[in-house]
Formats: C-alpha cells, structure tokens, sequence
C-alpha cells in the first residue's frame, strides 16, 4: 500500500522580506509593517490577499496512512524556524514516498513552499524528480497538474476550472465531516500575533483531516475502495483521534456525523 499523506500549511506575512523588499527600518513593528503590505496590495487588487512568495510558513499539517497506522501531527508545533519546517515536510516525501493529497495545493501550498523552499536552500530531490533519475517519475511524478502523485483535490473536483472550486469547509459539512474548526485562515495572522502557534496547528490539523476524509469519499466515489473498505479506513481515523485527551479531536468527533 502506497503511504498517503494529506497536507496543509498556514502561513503568515513575511515581515523580514517585505522590510527588505521596502528598504524599511528594523524598528518599525511587524503588525505596522504587514498593515502597509496588506494596505499596498488592496490598492492594487481589491483584497490583501498577500502576493505568494511573501507568504511565510510556520505550520505544516500532516496526516500518513500508512501500513496499518493512521497519525496527525504539525511541523512547526515546537516554534521551529520556517526552514527547518519545509525541509522536515520535504524529508519526509524523500522517506515515504507517499501520494501527496491537498485541498487547493496545487494553488497555493505547494507554491508558497517552492518560493520559500528557494529562501532557505531546501533540498527535495524525490519532490523535484521528473524521471531524471527514475523512469517512473516521467509518467507520474508531483509537479504535473494532471499526474497523481500529488492528488490536489479541489482542482480535480472542479475538473481544473477555477470558476468551479468549492471551499473545503463547505463541502466538508456537506459530506457530514465537522469542517474548520476553532478559527478561518483570515484569524491565523491575528492569532500568531498573539502568540496562539498551539491554537494555529490545532486548526491546520482539523482542515488536514477533513481533506483526508474528504479523499476517502473520492475513493469510494471513483471504486478505489469498496464500502466496506471505506467503513474500515473511516473507522481508523476515529480510532486513531479518539484515543487523544486533545480538546479539539473531541469536538471534531462529536460534529462528525457522516
């Protein structure tokens, strides 16, 4: 069984590149210097929505099946350096391998970790393989839309048509999952603000699984597993969080109704 690892990050302004790319004094505070980033791209767009290479990570959410194992976790929990987190993630595909699975990372996750990945000097040699070094990786490797190693959810489902994209919250709840929980990706900045990393990965960890359920549901839909398989795979993972004492896991317990 190939190990599937479903992915999500959370990122916040990067305050030390915009002070950079601005020629800004360091003693100007990161909220007053992310408000100016913010206010210069609503001129420009209509939205603050920063620009994606000004993005930086601070959490990566990852739930692996594997073997017989289900297990969630976040890199950057322990307030790691935004470079040690992306190696970490990318260490892991060298490890395992896995079927890569997103909710929109084709869009952004993955991106912002290219660009960030080029800041810090990342290597990710298996990520970046294209059939160079195995002949397998032409065919099907993570970097093509329409290959599968790396399953981006949303854009499959929308049939690669933006117009069509649906939020994962909302077809979450749809399917009967719990959806977001604890906070909206608009709360993350104001949250890392005040300090609240625990709180941040509690979130990122709740959307990580609702994609992988979300992924069981297409491998029913498309007969990759049969209803008893999809059952069986359901019920690991409400094993798997049932035996954590984490507040968050029982409240993504009790709303899960599917």
């Amino acid at each position: 069984m190939t190990p599937v690892l479903a992915f999500d990050i959370e990122t916040v302004p990067d305050v030390e590149g915009l002070r950079r790319l601005h020629g800004l004094d360091a003693a100007i505070a990161d909220r007053d210097v992310a408000e100016m980033a913010f206010q210069l791209r609503r001129q420009a767009t209509g939205n603050d929505f920063l620009p994606l290479h000004l993005h930086r990570v601070i959490v990566v959410s990852c739930a692996l099946r594997e073997r017989s194992a289900f297990k969630v976790w976040s890199l950057g929990a322990a307030g790691e350096g935004e470079g040690e987190v992306i190696q970490r993630f990318f260490d892991g595909i060298d490890r395992y391998t896995p079927q890569l699975v997103s909710w929109n990372g084709g869009g952004f996750d993955l991106p912002v970790l290219h660009y960030r990945g080029l800041v810090h000097g990342i290597k990710a040699r298996r990520y970046w393989e294209q059939g160079e070094d195995d002949r397998e990786f032409k065919w099907n490797n993570y970097l093509s839309r329409y290959h599968s190693r790396h399953l981006d959810l949303m854009d499959l489902l929308a049939l690669y048509q933006p117009r069509a994209n649906a939020p994962l919250d909302d077809l979450a709840q749809l399917l009967g999952l719990p959806g977001k929980l604890g906070m909206a990706g608009a709360g993350v900045w104001p949250a890392y603000q005040e300090g609240r990393l625990s709180d941040i990965c509690k979130y990122c960890e709740s959307d990580v699984v609702n994609t992988y359920l979300v992924f069981l549901r297409f491998q029913l839909m498309r007969g990759a597993l049969t209803d008893q398989q999809f059952r069986e795979e359901c019920e690991l993972v409400r094993a798997t969080l049932g035996k954590s004492k984490e507040p968050h896991w029982k409240e993504f317990l009790s709303r899960w109704r599917a």
